[in-house]
């Protein structure tokens, strides 16, 4: 009967290679899905605490010694979803589903309906909340708010112009007036931000009142703006900018505009600074111009940096971080418990999760808008489908021959 209990096992274990190779080629398209490989070992009758040497001795078949799941990266495939992370490099996504911290490599994410970022499965996605774009280093949930971004009220102004040196100077006899172009050389409008996030116009007005070959020119710089309250200052003098004779602004090259606003926002007060101006013999111009302000911002997007940042980006023109991405590394992967969904366990063989940064020690890098593929070869898979069943039928027939010894015993 040894013959008979043989074939058997090797049956059971081209059964249990086909099992393994089938439900690798079923998952050739689940995101995050890592193959494995039937391991097997021979088997023989002696015990292992028997010290005398066996010579010539025949094994009595085949066990399965592991089904062993292979951790090797997956290719990355774009998405069109800004949610949808890949991981590139060892690691895995943290999970809370259904009470249980689980383990996954499945960046299918998207947002439920209490912004909370979650899998197809319902698991929550763990990491490090934000709170007012700073991470609090509290981990969590990863909870996106779709409430507007509050607006900024500007406070500052920033120009670098040029001022043409060959521009005439205005008669000292002509006062300046926002409504008489003949009292300026230069204008240039911005528009700045009120508590309230109304946006505003600001004109900045640029009057030549000197020109000396020795000391430079000196320009007066006046401004006027809308929206302002009913009594209020509309337009006044922001000060004085002095160039030498190589058209190098002097300092102090800064001024200050108070204005109050019509619509109940805070008053402002603008701190104007022309660093970097010129005096060149080219047209009046500006170079750059910066603000600090911006009005009320509705959330437009998402998308996650290879750190793990996640930035919510705005209508507004603003960005802000809503939370960071952890990952999770394990001293040996083989020791996880495979739980199905996509979903892996840890356990005494796996070792303590450790968590860190995308990027930063022997954890990988995110990419988003990308999945991970399964990291099955299907061409492997379906030539070791072929040996396995070949193998399975070999087995049989070695029940069959041994079938035909026994029958042919028992006619005698």
């Amino acid at each position: 009967m040894g013959a008979f209990q043989t074939a058997l096992s090797g049956l059971n274990a081209a059964n249990t290679d086909l099992q393994v190779l089938g439900n690798n080629i079923s998952n050739a398209n689940t995101v995050g899905f890592k193959s494995s490989n039937a391991e097997f070992a021979d088997a023989y009758a002696s015990a292992m605490t028997n010290s005398a040497p066996t010579y010539g001795q025949v094994g009595i078949g085949t066990q399965v010694m592991t089904v062993a799941q292979q951790f090797t990266q997956g290719n990355i495939q774009t998405t069109s979803n800004p949610l949808d992370v890949a991981i590139n490099g060892n690691g895995f996504f943290q999970f809370n589903y259904n009470g249980a911290t689980v383990y996954s490599r499945n960046g299918q994410l998207q947002l439920n309906s209490g912004g909370v970022i979650v899998d197809g499965n319902g698991g929550e996605l763990i990491g490090v909340q934000a709170q007012n774009g700073k991470l609090t280093g509290l981990s969590g949930p990863l909870t996106i708010s779709q409430a507007a971004l509050a607006p900024q009220a500007s406070s500052g102004l920033s120009y670098s112009l040029n001022l043409d040196s060959t521009n005439t100077p205005i008669s000292s006899g002509t006062p300046f007036s926002t409504n008489d172009p003949n009292s300026y050389n230069y204008s240039t409008t911005s528009t700045v931000y009120d508590s309230l996030g109304t946006p505003q116009l600001v004109t900045t007005y640029y009057q030549l009142a000197s020109s000396s070959p020795t000391s430079g020119q000196t320009w007066n710089v006046y401004y006027s703006a809308t929206g302002t309250a009913s009594g209020s200052a509309s337009s006044g003098s922001v000060g004085t900018l002095q160039f030498n004779s190589t058209g190098q602004v002097q300092p102090p090259s800064s001024g200050t505009i108070n204005l109050q606003w019509a619509d109940g926002a805070n008053p402002s007060t603008l701190a104007v600074n022309f660093s970097g101006s010129t005096n060149y013999n080219s047209a009046n111009g500006v170079i750059a111009a910066t603000t600090n302000g911006y009005g009320v911002g509705q959330l437009s997007g998402l998308s996650v940096d290879p750190s793990g940042n996640i930035f919510a980006r705005y209508s507004n023109g603003q960005s802000q971080v809503m939370g960071q991405i952890n990952l999770t590394r394990f001293a040996n992967n083989n020791g996880l418990q495979n739980l199905g969904n996509n979903y892996w366990a840890e356990t005494y063989a796996s070792g303590q999760p450790l968590q860190g940064t995308p990027g930063s020690t022997n954890l990988g890098v995110l990419q988003s808008g990308a999945v991970e593929q399964s990291n099955v070869d299907l061409s492997k898979d379906l030539v070791n489908l072929i040996v396995a069943q070949q193998a399975y039928q070999a087995n049989a027939q070695t029940i069959k021959t041994q079938n035909t010894v026994v029958q042919t015993l028992l006619s005698l």
